[in-house]
């Protein structure tokens, strides 16, 4: 009997050390960690700095083996941001993992920037306002002639100037649930 529960003691020992080392390891430099957002986060107001929570999406495997396990807590951070302008200045929205915390140890990890800058505003203001100034002058021109197209070009283009910078906001926004995939820049070991 007495046999019998040092087999089962060290089975035991043997067991638990296999779980712990389930969850340890280097996460060499280049690996991607795709992160579940759990908290919506918008480039409207969105400042650099600002703290984002997230949880791992999937489990991070290396060489065959689990390092950081799925549904692990990640501590983000706003890494740039900017909201959209009315007519030059797109919105831009990048965060960065900070640590993440596996079985109950945080660990600061590096890591590349993972987001989206908007589309410019330029082209699509350069049609609304050449678009507009083409228009005053052709209605100048019929009414006035010349110094009429003249008129009419100016008031189209203020009219296309205005539009644009009426239509021109385009902020991004990753609401809660949104996974972003950021890749490691310098390694890190799990214990």
């Amino acid at each position: 009997m007495r046999k019998m529960s040092v087999v089962f003691l060290v089975a035991a020992i043997f067991a638990g050390a296999g779980v712990s080392l389930h969850a340890q390891g280097t996460v060499p430099a280049g690996t991607p960690i795709v992160v579940t957002l759990d908290q919506s986060v918008s480039s409207k107001d969105a400042r650099v700095g600002q703290k984002v929570d997230g949880s791992v999406a999937s489990d991070v495997v290396v060489n065959g083996k689990t390092v950081i396990p799925k549904g692990s807590k990640v501590s983000l951070s706003v890494a740039n941001a900017q909201a959209s302008g009315r007519l030059t200045t797109p919105a831009k929205l990048w965060l960065k993992i900070d640590s993440i915390n596996v079985n109950s140890r945080t660990y600061t990890v590096s890591s590349r920037w993972s987001g989206q800058t908007g589309r410019s505003h330029n082209k699509r203001n350069i049609i609304a306002i050449g678009g507009g100034t083409a228009l005053g002058a052709t209605i100048g021109a019929i009414a006035g002639g010349g110094k009429g197209a003249a008129i009419g070009a100016a008031a189209g283009a203020g009219a296309g100037t205005g539009g644009a910078a009426l239509t021109g906001k385009k902020d991004i926004t990753f609401p809660a649930e949104t996974k972003l995939r950021f890749t490691v820049k310098e390694a890190f070991s799990v214990k």
